[in-house]
């Protein structure tokens, strides 16, 4: 009788969780009995050591990554309904962060090969923008499945035009550019802790990095309602902390945090191993050989028709797979055809031409090498049967 394969799920943050129990423990008990629960030393040391992490002066936390971006911008003194140029291929939070800041999303095409923001699309949104006599006044360079954009082109941009570079690091905790953790690149960065990212709490959760003592004073402010003394506001803000029981738990998983990465390759590599010869399977790419990705997901592009078709298949068999993202900004009720949302003039080609082709594989530093070869075996076995 046929054995019955386990269950390979798409990503499994509770296996880390259970790795790091008596740790975790220990952690949560020192909040539960410390009596503080609102900010305090365990969000102040999350927040230095993750600075020290990032290579950074400073960090703030918050309670989500779309807060932290909101907290940036506002922190920037925009003028009311200023541009702000993003990918439209992103977690909708980036452009999320935008709008309730209060301002208007310009939106950008990607690179066909690293999945991040194209700096070709970039110009001509940019110049696009100026022609009309608004110009965009800020950039967030998403640094998506755990790859950073290509920093070079986007800083020189940036550095051109006098408009800041935001970082949204939420899928990217350790990637590296040129050596360089991302989060130092721009004016400030955000990186969400949502449980599935590469550092994740418990629950939601948030954090910017910067250089700038000025925007780090601004961003502490703002997130606990505009104070500067104990419930006297000196502006509007938002109620964005961190909790310290959250911080406590991060401070756990960030201990292990650049070993895990490190499996997230590992795991990586096994696929590449495994799928390089298949040429239905167009691999994850870095076009420019200068970017250390940590495999927040493993995106692989199938045949567009039979994506699907490959996605049940594989459920069949016991491998869970996620489309990250179904749609693009773009394309969503939300944003589509709405005149305050800027795009590029040449259109969004290359975005429209990955979505139906995505797929996300198992990833995490829980998955074991067997079981990427089970899921590369799997992915080539349905493909054949496709007759793709």
């Amino acid at each position: 009788m046929e054995s019955i394969q386990p269950t390979i799920p798409q990503n499994n943050p509770a296996a880390i969780v259970e790795e790091l129990r008596t740790e975790i423990d220990d952690a949560i008990r020192r909040v539960l009995y410390s009596g503080r629960y609102i900010l305090g030393e365990e969000v102040e040391a999350f927040e230095e050591e993750w600075a020290n992490w990032c290579g950074v002066e400073h960090a703030i936390g918050c309670a989500s990554g779309t807060d932290g971006l909101e907290l940036i911008l506002r922190a920037l003194d925009l003028p009311a309904g200023a541009r702000v140029l993003a990918p439209s291929h992103t977690a909708v939070a980036t452009i999320a962060a935008i709008v309730r800041a209060g301002c208007r999303p310009f939106l950008a095409d990607v690179d066909e090969a690293s999945f991040t923001l194209s700096p070709d699309s970039a110009v001509r949104c940019l110049e696009a923008a100026t022609a009309e006599g608004d110009p965009i006044q800020a950039l967030i360079a998403v640094h998506l499945y755990g790859q950073p954009c290509d920093l070079d082109m986007i800083q020189d941009l940036c550095n051109a035009r006098g408009i800041p570079l935001i970082e949204d690091g939420s899928q990217a905790h350790g990637a590296r550019w040129r050596g360089k953790r991302v989060g130092g690149f721009g004016v400030a960065a955000a990186f969400s802790l949502y449980p599935t990212k590469n550092l994740g709490a418990l629950g939601d959760a948030g954090v910017v990095t910067t250089n700038d003592s000025r925007m780090t004073k601004r961003m502490k402010q703002l997130r606990q309602y505009g104070w500067q003394l104990p419930a006297i506001s000196e502006e509007p803000g938002i109620n964005s902390r961190l909790d310290p029981m959250q911080a406590a738990i991060l401070r756990v998983k960030l201990s292990h945090l650049e070993e895990q990465n490190s499996r997230r390759q590992t795991v990586a590599k096994s696929y590449i191993k495994q799928l390089m010869t298949q040429d239905k399977v167009i691999l994850p790419q870095d076009g420019t050989n200068l970017a250390g990705s940590v495999f927040h997901q493993f995106v692989v592009k199938l045949p567009e028709r039979k994506r699907d078709a490959v996605r049940t298949q594989l459920k069949d068999l016991g491998i869970g797979t996620m489309v990250h993202y179904p749609q693009a900004a773009h394309q969503m009720p939300a944003y589509r055809n709405k005149p305050w949302v800027g795009l590029d003039p040449a259109g969004l080609s290359i975005t429209e031409k990955l979505l139906p082709q995505i797929l996300s594989l198992p990833m995490g530093p829980h998955l074991k090498i067997h079981e990427a070869k089970r899921v590369s075996e799997c992915l080539t076995n349905t493909l054949i049967d496709l007759k793709t």
